[in-house]
């Protein structure tokens, strides 16, 4: 049986103007991000998915495409491009770009020409009608209080067209075939040098069809098979990882083989917070009892957090409030009605091992572990910045001047690095944790070398154990020759449980993550784990058959 390179990746998202400047200018670049390569092979990253880098309008971090086959010029030259993919390749390590094909920018050629033009071929690139429907629920604005509906009157054109982000953002009709020809030389054009795929940007977006009927909702789910096909023709190995925030019934019409090789599992990552929030780990098992007859685990991207907000759509209205109420507190916290806008390390208030005991279960979980750039060395935000861009600062390399991010003048930093509080770059960097062994950056990087050693936990379903502490989640795997125990405390106070292992017979069980070993007797197990404690156990003893 054929194994996708994917099911056992880790992969790192990065945003090239925010991670290092390569040339001094005060922004970051492809220069840049290929001297920090090194870096990212040592903490353990197999793939990296690299958020939009082609020309923009700029209004939208670059997902307001004006040019699809040009780099911006602030991130560099295309052959700084190919020294980068190359240079990754030579250190293991994937590049996933960003699909942005829902929508252009207002300024696309494409989109001017169809303002000008009504009997132009490119007036049915877009969405374009002289009386607008009535909105129906659930496909209204995503960005309610900065935009007021989805359909904007144009003086040009006389009409009005579509959009589901921003007004700026057209949405694109991929349900014509002359706009999947052009998705199809945008894939053929960056294919060809050697990337691993594409996350495509607002996949569940793109199966709607703006004014029209649809009779049944997979009938408008074509055009991403004709992306998926196109794609895997040209490599049966790229991937193709789909953002559809939706309900996992939704999901399920995505993920059919014929679409998207993977997920963004939104529905687990929604109920990760509210087992933090609650402390409890019913809302993990809830999820995967959910999710198992709807998304294959192995088809599951994993994640803490994105670079937006912490959309946390897919809990109940209560449930949503029992979050903000423990981590957003305050109102300039909550965006959209629906989110928090905060990094990770903010939202358990900078408590270390919290935080370790967050990645060390995401690590855990069926499916690939997901990670953004900063968030391995417990990064702050900076809630001055307006709307989402609070999450996207400078990565803090070192103390030095500028977090080591730039030589450039303080006054000409792509955006201000943070240097007041808690996450103070003097006080928050990866010159500061490399090498200390209880740091959160050393952390991460045995988490992400256990993973890779134990593809198993990318392969498998997840099975849970019960134990009669709410507070704790055990779940386990079976490998051919070992198994593993997973055991995390979402309560800041020690806890003693007994396990009952059906499966076992009388053995030794080792702590992969530190000193601690027990012993099975009888088919049960009695362990104490530490507030907020979390324990990898296997019968398998450390350093023996490859498994550490």
């Amino acid at each position: 049986m054929e194994v996708k390179w994917w099911k056992n990746a880790v992969i790192y998202a990065v945003d090239v103007e925010f991670f290092c400047d390569g040339n001094g200018d005060g922004v970051g670049d492809f220069k840049g991000l290929t001297s920090k390569l090194p870096y990212l092979s040592d903490l353990g990253i197999t793939a990296l998915w690299v958020l939009p880098f082609y020309v923009s309008n700029e209004r939208d971090n670059g997902y307001d495409v004006t040019d699809y086959f040009q780099i911006h010029p602030k991130y560099g030259t295309l052959d700084d491009f190919l020294n980068f993919v190359h240079k990754a390749g030579e250190s293991g390590i994937r590049i996933i770009m960003d699909l942005v094909v829902d929508h252009t920018s207002n300024k696309h050629p494409w989109f001017e020409a169809s303002r000008y033009n009504k009997s132009s071929r490119y007036r049915n690139y877009y969405y374009w009608s002289d009386h607008p429907p009535i909105e129906k629920p659930g496909l209204g604005t995503l960005f309610p209080g900065e935009e007021q509906g989805v359909w904007t009157y144009d003086e040009i054109a006389g009409a009005f067209y579509h959009h589901r982000f921003y007004h700026f953002e057209p949405s694109l009709n991929i349900h014509n075939a002359d706009v999947r020809d052009e998705i199809k030389r945008i894939i053929d054009y960056w294919m060809t040098f050697g990337i691993s795929g594409f996350r495509i940007d607002a996949a569940g977006r793109m199966a709607e069809y703006p004014g029209h009927e649809v009779k049944e909702p997979e009938d408008t789910h074509q055009p991403l098979r004709d992306i998926f096909s196109h794609t895997k023709a040209l490599d049966k190995d790229a991937i193709l990882i789909g953002e559809a925030d939706t309900t996992p019934q939704e999901v399920t019409l995505f993920m059919d083989g014929t679409q998207i090789d993977m997920c963004f599992n939104f529905f687990l990552n929604n109920h990760l917070f509210l087992a933090l929030a609650t402390r409890e780990a019913e809302p993990v098992i809830r999820s995967f009892d959910l999710l198992r007859s709807k998304l294959k685990n192995e088809a599951s991207v994993n994640f803490l957090r994105n670079l937006d907000e912490l959309d946390l759509s897919q809990v109940t209205d209560a449930e949503r409030q029992t979050i903000f109420d423990a981590f957003a507190p305050k109102k300039e916290m909550v965006i959209y009605g629906r989110g928090i806008r905060r990094r990770l390390a903010p939202i358990l208030n900078g408590d270390i091992e919290r935080i370790k005991m967050a990645y060390s279960l995401l690590f855990s979980l069926p499916g690939t572990p997901k990670i953004v750039y900063g968030d391995e060395i417990g990064m702050g935000d900076d809630p001055s910045q307006p709307g989402r861009n609070n999450v996207r600062t400078p990565m803090q390399w070192s103390s030095k001047r500028n977090a080591g991010f730039s030589d450039a003048a303080k006054s000409k930093l792509i955006r201000p690095v943070i240097e007041e509080g808690r996450f103070d770059f003097h006080r928050v960097n990866v010159e500061a944790q490399r090498g200390v062994k209880d740091s959160l950056l050393e952390h991460i990087r045995t988490l992400a070398r256990l993973r890779r050693q134990m593809p198993v936990m990318g392969e498998s379903d997840f099975q849970s154990l019960p134990v009669k502490n709410a507070s704790v989640l055990v779940h386990w795997y079976k490998d051919t020759h070992y198994f593993l125990i997973h055991i995390h405390n979402f309560k800041n106070t020690p806890a003693r449980i007994e396990i009952s292992l059906d499966f076992a017979g009388e053995t030794e069980l080792y702590d992969l993550l530190g000193e601690f070993q027990c012993k099975v007797h009888r088919k049960k197990v009695k362990v104490s784990v530490g507030g907020y404690g979390f324990l990898w156990l296997s019968t398998q003893r450390p350093g023996v058959g490859g498994v550490v």
